[in-house]
């Protein structure tokens, strides 16, 4: 069963990656998408959160 998913999943990122160099205007999307899913997630606020002591 599992050599038959990844069978599958090569066979899928083989199609996708095909499907990307034979068209620009998807590779272009997909690439800004990248860029800006990266953007947004290095751009986060860190916000520092106070410790409270735990009392009983």
């Amino acid at each position: 069963m599992l050599k038959r998913n990844n069978k599958f999943m090569m066979s899928a990122m083989a199609l996708g990656a095909a499907y990307l160099m034979r068209n620009p205007e998807s590779r272009q999307k997909l690439k800004e998408q990248f860029q800006s899913f990266a953007g947004t997630s290095s751009k986060k606020s860190k916000v520092k959160t106070t410790k409270s002591p735990i009392t009983t």
